[in-house]
């Protein structure tokens, strides 16, 4: 193997080790919001009014956030700059992993809505403030759980994106970089 497709082959791995990282912090942070978040026995009610305290399920749904966030921008630069690499993009032989790439980004949006919601809705809540209409909700059994899956599939189809693009023989975008 020669050492164009070395380099290539280790910032590819990087890539890959980064993305799985960050995705399984984001799955491990969604998985403890999901024990650590506001339940019904913790609402206070004064008349009309309630109240939830703040509970540790909002900093953990943002470290989530964040985490999963990295991974997926991560993944989709180091797989699009492998994808430019050759500065030859043919759309009909990338058709695979065009539609991992969008399938991940799709999970991603849906694993941030539920993550963003949960989230909000495990933050302080005073008496007549609530999260809508000055009413409080809480958080549904399952919703971070399910969030931390979502975010397990998205970071196994920006995984396949990745390793589903031809190898690159030319310098990759890392060594371009560094041999300026």
């Amino acid at each position: 193997m020669d050492k164009k497709r070395d380099d290539s082959l280790v910032s590819r791995l990087i890539t890959c080790s980064i993305v799985v990282l960050f995705d399984t912090a984001a799955f491990s942070c969604s998985l403890t919001a999901e024990f650590n978040r506001v339940k019904v026995k913790d609402m206070k009610l004064d008349g009309t009014l309630c109240s939830l305290p703040r509970s540790p399920a909002f900093g953990l749904g943002i470290a989530a956030l964040a985490c999963m966030s990295v991974a997926q921008i991560i993944g989709t630069v180091g797989g699009a700059a492998r994808l430019y690499s050759d500065n030859k993009f043919d759309i009909r032989k990338n058709q695979i992993a065009l539609i991992y790439l969008i399938s991940s980004w799709l999970c991603y949006g849906l694993a941030v809505v539920m993550l963003g919601t949960g989230t909000s809705m495990n933050s302080k809540q005073p008496y007549g403030k609530g999260w809508m209409d000055g009413d409080c909700y809480v958080v549904k059994n399952g919703v971070f759980g399910g969030a931390a899956a979502i975010a397990i599939v998205a970071g196994i189809l920006i995984l396949a994106f990745m390793s589903s693009l031809p190898p690159s023989i030319h310098k990759s975008w890392y060594n371009r970089s560094s041999s300026r």
